[in-house]
């Protein structure tokens, strides 16, 4: 039955990866030594940004502290882990911690028996649980079980602009859609990036754009509705029209040529490089610019949400988002390496590991007073910002996974020409199978 989840991945490609999950993902008590225990984790702290660096040192510190446990961590890029994991998913070869996502990701897991919940955990420290934010844990609760906890809280979907740019060029920072597509022409003629986007993992711009600016059209409950394939379809009018307004951007030439050939990461670097005036990205791009943007584009930058659409349905103060990301732990685990798992889980996710994350300049799901005379101020612009912007559904966590593929490869479509009618009747198809399941 999970297997008709991952029907999509090759065999030869599931046996590689399943060797690879034996050797490097499966656990025993051993290793180093007989009264050793190891504990595998799975993440995406790979990068230099600041929230990257600051779980790597947790973890370090966490070894100093228990020579006692061995910690084998691989790192992969998000989308490199979103696939790794659904991989030995289907082979039920799961490491012993790992990141993973709330919504449908921790909804599929369960399913497929592959998770274990915390609740236990989290009702042994009262003063952990009852910190998080309101609804915090809904996204990791399943059938009155919580799965995991959010280590940080991620709208993903911002506009980061260079102020200086637009003061040099008497641009405008739009604030309607109007005000959006005279940036974008204004820009163009200058011959500067109106807005930098790198969709060759294809999750960005659903992530980053769409996902706020679909909303921006429809409003919530229609895409709710059309999640649950009850009394909306994503061939509706309004559903088309959102598409068909993401591709007015890429016709109006907001981005720059090649944007599916770039990734995020070199996306950001033409930020980094005052080549684009604008750059969508999540509340996570702060850490990053924080810690590897030159300081003239630093100190230059601001940040502001997408302007509301005319004769929209959605809400104006709004940007999509999600409750951070968690970190699952296998059903397979107990007795003393459970123990030891739930101890590094502890000081990821726990009351330490959230003040770090904020440290880092990274939202959280979780009760703490920002100390603003140390935090940067960049990153008080986006905390201030967050207490009055409201966060709707990011695409990506409500749908099933193989509707999240064809949505993704159908937006990096859309953009290049593609007919919104019928990348709207791909996507409804896709849905409506997956609640079948």
């Amino acid at each position: 039955m999970w297997k008709k989840w991952f029907s999509g991945i090759a065999a030869l490609t599931l046996f590689a990866v399943i060797l690879a999950g034996c050797s490097s993902g499966d656990s025993s008590e051993g290793g180093s030594g007989s009264d050793k225990v190891t504990v595998t984790i799975w993440h995406n702290w790979t990068g230099q940004d600041a929230k990257a660096v600051a779980m790597r040192k947790i973890i370090e510190d966490f070894r100093t502290a228990h020579p006692d446990i061995e910690v084998v961590d691989e790192g992969l890029p998000t989308d490199g882990l979103k696939t790794r994991l659904r991989t030995v998913a289907a082979a039920n070869e799961m490491p012993d911690l790992f990141v993973m996502w709330p919504d449908a990701m921790t909804k599929e897991f369960v399913k497929g028996d592959l998770l274990q919940p915390i609740n236990a955990d989290l009702d042994a420290k009262p003063e952990w649980k009852d910190n998080f934010i309101p609804n915090a844990l809904d996204g990791y609760t399943v059938d009155g079980n919580i799965y995991s906890v959010p280590m940080n809280l991620a709208p993903s979907s911002f506009i980061y602009y260079n102020e200086a740019l637009f003061k040099e060029n008497n641009v405008k920072v739009p604030e309607t859609w109007t005000e959006l597509e005279q940036a974008v022409a204004s820009f163009n003629e200058k011959g500067i990036i109106p807005m930098a986007l790198g969709n060759k993992t294809n999750w960005v711009a659903q992530s980053t754009i769409f996902s706020t600016l679909a909303d921006r059209v429809t409003g919530t409950d229609w895409f709710l509705k059309a999640v649950a394939q009850d009394g909306a379809s994503f061939t509706d009018p309004q559903f088309v029209e959102a598409l068909k307004k993401m591709q007015e951007l890429g016709n109006m030439k907001a981005f720059q040529d090649g944007f599916n050939s770039i990734d995020e990461t070199q996306m950001m670097q033409l930020y980094f490089q005052g080549k684009t005036a604008m750059v969508m990205n999540g509340g996570w791009a702060l850490a990053n610019l924080v810690n590897n943007a030159p300081e003239e584009v630093l100190k230059n930058t601001h940040i502001t949400i997408l302007p509301p659409v005319e004769g929209g349905k959605g809400e104006p103060r709004t940007t999509s988002g999600v409750v951070g990301t968690g970190l699952g732990v296998s059903k397979k685990l107990s007795g003393a390496q459970k123990d030891a798992a739930m101890e590094l889980f502890y000081a990821l996710a726990g009351p330490d590991g959230q003040k770090a994350t904020l440290d880092s300049s990274t939202l959280v799901s979780y009760k703490i007073d920002l100390d603003k005379s140390k935090a940067h101020p960049l990153f008080v612009e986006l905390y201030d910002l967050m207490q009055e912007v409201k966060i709707t559904p990011v695409y990506d966590s409500k749908l099933g996974s193989a509707t999240v593929e064809v949505i993704n490869n159908g937006l990096q479509e859309l953009l290049m020409g593609g007919k919104a009618e019928d990348i709207a009747g791909r996507i409804q198809a896709a849905q409506a199978n997956a609640i079948k399941q």
